[in-house]
């Protein structure tokens, strides 16, 4: 379940956040660590959608709340630059790859990030919420991204705003 408010340690308002941040000046680098990692992301609104249609049957069941789709850590993280304006090229591989904007580095691969029981793949089968509940997701990944990075830049431009006129304004979480 991700959107604009969903926390800013999770990954992809870290990413949105880290970005929108360097476009406005608040931030050199967005460290990462494995990019090439699978996840399958949905819309907050779209899973809120799904549990009121849960809780409208007769008879209490599990089902899965998922989109039934992955994606890379990479892919969110070129759709988020792309949102942005920022032309993002990838050089290099593993810990050495490296995301310029121009000449500048502005997203790394650091080692601290790797998660010691990373989970490689993560995918959800909605098949069940589909058959029985007629429910689909209606709101895309790169919809969801696009509305999350909008959300942070409207935010990196307000602490742009305020730190040029002195203001102290801490960018980012982490």
């Amino acid at each position: 379940h991700e959107g604009p408010r969903r926390g800013e340690t999770f990954v992809t308002r870290k990413i949105t956040r880290g970005l929108a941040n360097i476009q406005q000046g608040l931030e050199d680098c967005l460290y990462m660590g494995n990019i090439d990692a699978l996840r399958d992301w949905g819309h907050a609104k779209d899973y809120v959608r799904m549990q009121w249609l849960m809780l409208q049957q007769a008879q209490p069941e599990d089902f899965v709340i998922a989109t039934g789709v992955q994606y890379t850590v990479r892919q969110f993280i070129d759709w988020s630059a792309n949102e942005l304006g920022i032309p993002l090229r990838w050089e290099g591989s593993g810990v050495d790859e490296v995301g310029y904007w121009g000449d500048k580095a502005i997203v790394r691969i650091d080692p601290r990030y790797f998660r010691p029981t990373e989970v490689e793949t993560l995918l959800g089968d909605p098949s069940k919420a589909k058959a029985k509940l007629g429910w689909v997701p209606e709101i895309t990944v790169q919809e969801m991204c696009r509305d999350t990075a909008a959300h942070d830049l409207a935010q990196a431009r307000q602490h742009a705003l305020l730190k040029q006129y002195g203001y102290n304004v801490a960018a980012s979480a982490e």
